[in-house]
């Protein structure tokens, strides 16, 4: 990780805040740094990539229709009859009483959170991340349950498809809370409650050969700005951005991510950061979006708690194994 990347996605992140909030000194903490602490609700309808017949922005007529959409689309399904799920029926996962994505697109009103490359897409990806993306797909589809290490790391309930790092919005327990003292900042995650713990004195990284779930992060401040540099992921993480790519598509361990955390206004967080992964993509690419304050509770997120689906999704497998050879 290079302090180049942290200033060419502070460039970016810049350009993505309201002139208005540049001009708003944030709250500080009593030994001076900008005071970033706080429950931060992360969710909106702007999806990740932006659809390709859309233009950069949104009129604000079509922000209006967006969210009156999505109220209305809340409102049907939740007057629904209630449907019992059936053997071989495909009703989908969860009903709309748990999905939680919010009404709003981000306050920009930009068609995509991806702001670089400026189509608002994810770039191509790379010979290698093609090929790898290729033979995932193909060897999901005869040995998608074969084994609960078959499954990703989101189902096997060892890191949450939307905690991060990095954070991306997605489907409910959109919150992340932010701790900070003088010598460590905490993010700790809504979903899975994952705490990354991350050092801000300048103490080296960690030797190459350590790896970690959620990466070895390191943090500084840009002026106002914190920044969190982190490397060091996992092999077996694979990082996924759902929402928008297509089946197979994960990062290697040789990800590296640089966050930048801005407090713009009272309730608001501008949220940047940028995956450079040559293994996976062409080219470096960085997502922006705010997040607002809440003064809700982070809710339990009970995955672990027998973690039911996985045992489903094995048994059901075994199942189908059975009925192919005539239930010997």
């Amino acid at each position: 990780m290079t302090r180049q990347v942290s200033t060419m996605a502070a460039i970016t992140g810049l350009m993505m805040v309201p002139a208005l909030a540049l001009a708003q000194a944030p709250p500080r903490t009593s030994w001076g740094q900008a005071d970033l602490q706080g429950i931060w609700d992360f969710r909106t309808i702007t999806p990740l990539q932006r659809p390709e017949d859309a233009n950069e922005f949104l009129t604000e007529e079509e922000a209006v229709t967006l969210e009156q959409e999505a109220v209305d689309r809340n409102s049907r399904l939740w007057g629904a009859e209630s449907r019992r799920t059936e053997a071989g029926a495909n009703v989908g996962g969860y009903n709309n009483f748990w999905m939680d994505t919010g009404t709003k697109p981000i306050e920009t009103r930009r068609t995509s959170l991806v702001v670089d490359p400026t189509n608002g897409r994810l770039p191509e990806l790379s010979p290698s991340g093609q090929e790898r993306a290729d033979a995932r797909r193909e060897y999901l589809g005869e040995h998608g349950a074969d084994s609960y290490t078959d499954r990703n790391t989101s189902d096997r309930c060892i890191v949450g498809f939307n905690a991060g790092p990095p954070i991306t919005p997605l489907a409910y327990n959109q919150n992340m809370q932010l701790f900070q003292t003088r010598n460590y900042v905490v993010i700790y995650t809504e979903m899975v409650h994952t705490p990354r713990v991350v050092p801000l004195d300048n103490r080296p990284v960690l030797d190459e050969d350590i790896r970690l779930w959620s990466g070895d992060s390191r943090g500084y401040w840009e002026g106002d700005t914190l920044v969190v540099e982190t490397a060091n992921f996992n092999e077996q993480r694979r990082w996924i951005p759902l929402g928008g790519v297509g089946g197979g598509v994960y990062t290697t361990a040789d990800m590296t991510l640089v966050e930048r955390f801005t407090r713009v206004d009272d309730g608001t967080l501008e949220y940047t950061f940028t995956v450079t992964d040559p293994g996976t993509w062409t080219r470096p690419w960085t997502l922006s979006m705010p997040m607002r304050r809440t003064d809700q509770l982070l809710f339990e997120y009970a995955c672990h708690e027998g973690n039911y689906s996985m045992t489903g999704i094995l048994g059901g497998k075994r199942m189908e194994e059975l009925a192919e050879v005539g239930g010997q």
